[in-house]
């Protein structure tokens, strides 16, 4: 089959002296309009890092008195003591917005998601919504980051307390928390850190839950076990400190090794499916690092999770965490999570649907709400990709094949995006001061967002025809839908499948906009609407044309996921992969962004790092790589009876904001608790076993 532009090169023959004139007609690039003013956003005390935690041994321990009574004085648990590292993670008071808590009560948390089973390393998805956030630690965290100072800005100590690195800065030497346990008891090592690496990460028949592949903690990197405490990481590059950013959620949070390695199938008779699947959502009591443990799951009902006996943080008075005995994950839809929170039968979402704002801030407001709202930055934000990849992933047919060439045509990419009225689109999501137009790259809201290095190609229909035409494409058959050249694929007309997740309404709307605004420009848009767990699959796999897709932390921190930022690896990007041979072709453009990213990930120095993201900034949007539809705010709604949620949490900066506001020091006030508790008293039993225990 000819390749597209070998086609091209036809077409622009017989478009003569029409090419010039469309070359006349195109619309050159501005700088984009500046958001609308938005004052309804909380305020973040910046502090250093040691003002939130240490780890340190401390006089003495406790726990709830329920605790105590049922399980350690009649010898079913260890004393609390016993249970815990020999240093534990210890959260300053002062870092607490309403100090030290008490124990009891519930969250009460509603997802859309349905969970496929715990093996979260294996790629099971646990229904998301905060569930695998509550139940996995990992070597860093980031979450927290949105308040720490610039200046101090890096990775927090999770699992990992500390490291160093070698003179050259090619080798990490991190150390783990030493004496911490999973929730059933068993030693936490660095063997769980070797189980994830070598058995996970770096077999290609596995495909962790966010995506983890060798490549994510940069090419040639190794790990080593040096003692049961320490491991070792050896980098290409110096002093990488980038990938501490990818040890915490979700790239490295490894899971137990002495539940997981029975069943992989290099130590069983098992395939990587059976792997994959061994441990479903009806399988109790996971062993967990995390605060609280799945005691019940009721299919398409609820998920309840009970305190962790064996967790490893305190407070700066001993007491272990978690303060709340339970947490609760109602299975609804992701609409209802934010309607149940306002309404106060939830307790707690990420407001991130923008149909929902107007409702939400009505309701709120008012006197006797049970919910507080209160918005962040703009940090969410819409692209549409197109698959770049015209190298075989995906296996795509002629129609697909001639449809990626087009794709990587930036006459054609201009096309798309001055045919997108961006800012019809964000009022039909919602009105106000709200949305505001997203030329594509890195967010408006950001520290390292430059505006004069943004190219914005305005709304023109006319200027969006004349791109079309100097792509090679016209409408041959006059039904009003341009025609591939003669030769590639038939001619026919060009249609473009998108897909789509038919979670969100927000995504269902943008693409029915997207629908709506490219047929006026000739293209025939066919969406391919699927349910969120299917849409990653096909992503993953390649089969798309285009897809709608809310950008990630990459674009957001920057120094979160930035390998994502660009095809800097086989695997790292969403929309442009290797072949089967494993190869990348990468456009020129794209090759540019590859070195930028590389060297922003190889440097620490923070002058030259906002240079470097100038630079991305400029090529991203001067050739269209994504193309942006509009950006918004989200709104943490929280229940009013809810203590030491500090101010400001965004609903997703460097993590979700199940993270951000550190749950396991979210507490109640005596006075305030409900009755909510499902099974008061009563901690997760052995692994596998029925669920919570007296």
């Amino acid at each position: 089959m000819k390749t597209y532009l070998m086609a091209l090169g036809g077409a622009g023959l017989l478009l003569g002296v029409s090419a010039a004139a469309a070359l006349a007609q195109t619309e050159k690039p501005t700088l984009p309009p500046d958001p609308p003013k938005f004052e309804a956003q909380g305020q973040v005390d910046y502090v250093g890092q040691k003002d939130i935690f240490e780890f340190k041994a401390l006089p003495e321990y406790h726990e709830p008195d329920w605790v105590t009574k049922n399980f350690v004085d009649t010898g079913k648990l260890p004393p609390v003591k016993d249970r815990l590292p020999k240093e534990p993670l210890v959260y300053k008071k002062a870092n607490m917005v309403d100090g030290l808590g008490v124990y009891g009560d519930t969250l009460r948390h509603v997802i859309g998601g349905r969970p496929e089973g715990w093996n979260y390393i294996g790629g099971q998805s646990q229904g998301w919504g905060g569930i695998d956030i509550g139940l996995s630690e990992c070597l860093t965290r980031s979450g927290p980051l949105f308040e720490i100072k610039a200046d101090e800005l890096e990775p927090l100590p999770n699992l990992a307390k500390s490291w160093e690195w070698s003179e050259d800065g090619k080798q990490l030497t991190m150390h783990l928390i030493e004496g911490a346990k999973w929730s059933d008891g068993v030693p936490f090592t660095s063997d769980d850190l070797m189980f994830y690496w070598n058995d996970n990460v770096n077999d290609p028949n596995v495909t962790p839950l966010n995506g983890a592949t060798p490549a994510t903690f940069g090419e040639g990197t190794t790990l080593t076990k040096v003692d049961d405490y320490t491991v070792l990481w050896t980098f290409k590059q110096p002093f990488a400190k980038q990938y501490l950013y990818q040890m915490a959620y979700g790239t490295f949070c490894p899971g137990p090794a002495h539940i997981l390695k029975p069943q992989h199938p290099k130590y069983s008779k098992n395939t990587y499916e059976q792997y994959k699947n061994a441990f479903p959502p009806e399988y109790m009591n996971i062993p967990v690092m995390g605060a609280w443990v799945p005691v019940e799951y009721r299919p398409d009902d609820i998920v309840v999770m009970r305190r962790n006996p064996y967790y490893w943080k305190v407070d700066e008075a001993g007491n272990q965490l978690p303060y709340l005995n339970e947490l609760h994950y109602k299975l609804s839809t992701w609409a209802d999570r934010d309607v149940q929170a306002v309404a106060g039968s939830g307790d707690f979402a990420n407001l991130e649907q923008p149909e929902s704002f107007v409702e939400a801030l009505k309701r709120s407001a008012s006197k006797d709400a049970p919910a507080r709202l209160e918005f962040g930055p703009r940090l969410i934000g819409y692209s549409l990709y197109p698959n770049y990849s015209a190298n075989g992933w995906g296996e795509p047919d002629e129609r697909a094949q001639a449809v990626r060439e087009l794709n990587r045509n930036d006459h054609f990419r201009k096309a798309i995006t001055e045919a997108v009225d961006r800012k019809r689109l964000g009022e039909s999501l919602v009105k106000g001061p709200f949305t505001t137009i997203y030329p594509g790259g890195i967010y408006s809201g950001t520290v390292y967002y430059d505006k004069d290095s943004t190219a914005y190609y305005p709304y023109d229909l006319e200027s969006a025809k004349a791109e079309l035409a100097l792509a090679g494409l016209k409408d041959t058959d006059g039904d009003g839908i341009v025609n591939f050249p003669a030769g590639t694929a038939g001619g026919k007309n060009v249609e473009v499948t998108l897909l789509v997740n038919a979670d969100y309404q927000t995504d269902k709307s943008l693409a029915d906009g997207m629908v709506a605004m490219m047929e006026p420009l000739g293209i025939r848009v066919i969406l391919n609407t699927v349910e969120g767990k299917q849409r990653d699959a096909l992503q993953q796999a390649g089969k798309f044309d285009w897809m709608i897709f809310r950008n990630t932390e990459e674009l957001t921190s920057v120094v979160q996921k930035t390998v994502n930022l660009a095809p800097v690896g086989p695997q790292t990007s969403y929309y442009h992969r290797a072949g089967k041979d494993g190869q990348l072709d990468l456009l020129p453009f794209e090759q540019q962004l590859v070195d930028i990213t590389n060297k922003f990930i190889a440097t620490s120095d923070g002058a030259e790092r906002k240079d470097l993201m100038k630079q991305f900034q400029k090529v991203y949007t001067d050739n269209v790589y994504g193309i942006g539809l509009t950006q918004y705010p989200g709104a943490l709604i929280i229940n009013k009876r809810f203590a030491n949620v500090p101010k400001g949490t965004p609903i997703n900066l460097f993590n979700w904001a199940e993270d951000s506001v550190i749950r396991e020091r979210m507490f109640v006030p005596a006075d305030k608790q409900g009755n909510y508790e499902l099974h008061a008293e009563t901690l997760p039993g052995a692994p596998g076993s029925a669920g919570a225990v007296k």
